[in-house]
């Protein structure tokens, strides 16, 4: 077989499996979910758990994913994004997931809704083990700015007016509502999809994703 790129190390290996390297399947399978909150936390944002920082082979693999088409990883990381709801949530009960809704351009730029996939792959993860799952989409994404191109500031006012209601939920589902993202930064974005949810009929009980970035301090 020839040497193909991991996508956790981007070294050209034969034999991955589903992209990636023996090593980096290990450091993957060696991150435990935790609570994280980013440093101011915006107003409304949900309990929040994630797998890992944003670094190392989780980092490069959710860019392999996003950026550089490599969609076969949608179901590995969907299977970690399931771990860290099963985490989250606690013992199995029914779980309500809602994926935050990607832009249209975003959707064209990626070749597809890439948390869509992931959480396709989480839902299919979690009914393997036994929970009840419904995926619920009550939101749109409106146009907005390449959150990488902006500040906190800039974040937080792009986020605000970001989403909106496409359909309200006529009754409060049983179990826990979970918001899916990949990556949180700082949480502006779930902050204003908590707010249109709870608009929508859906309060969120906590918003579970693969990586959470985290602050450098200057020494």
């Amino acid at each position: 077989m020839l040497p193909v790129e991991c996508a956790g190390c981007r070294e050209r290996r034969p034999g991955l499996r589903h992209g990636v390297c023996p090593e980096c399947v290990a450091a993957l399978g060696a991150l435990r979910p935790r609570a994280v909150r980013p440093t101011p936390a915006p107003p409304d944002l949900p309990p929040c758990v994630a797998l890992g920082p944003y670094a190392g082979p989780l980092r490069e693999a959710l860019l392999a994913y996003k950026d550089h088409g490599r969609h076969g990883l949608a179901r590995p990381l969907g299977a970690l994004l399931a771990e860290v709801v099963a985490a989250a949530v606690g013992e199995a009960r029914p779980v309500t997931l809602v994926p935050v809704p990607d832009t249209a351009a975003a959707a064209r730029a990626r070749y597809g809704d890439h948390l869509g996939r992931l959480t396709r792959h989480c839902a299919d993860r979690l009914r393997r083990a036994g929970w009840p799952v419904r995926v619920r989409r009550p939101l749109r994404a409106l146009p907005r700015p390449d959150s990488v191109t902006l500040d906190s500031a800039g974040r937080a006012a792009a986020a605000e007016s970001a989403f909106r209601v496409r359909l309200r939920v006529p009754s409060a589902p049983d179990g826990a509502v979970v918001v899916l993202d990949d990556i949180l930064t700082t949480g502006a974005t779930l902050a204003a999809v908590g707010r249109a949810l709870t608009a929508s009929g859906l309060s969120p009980t906590v918003a579970a994703v693969l990586a959470a970035t985290e602050k450098r301090h200057r020494p």
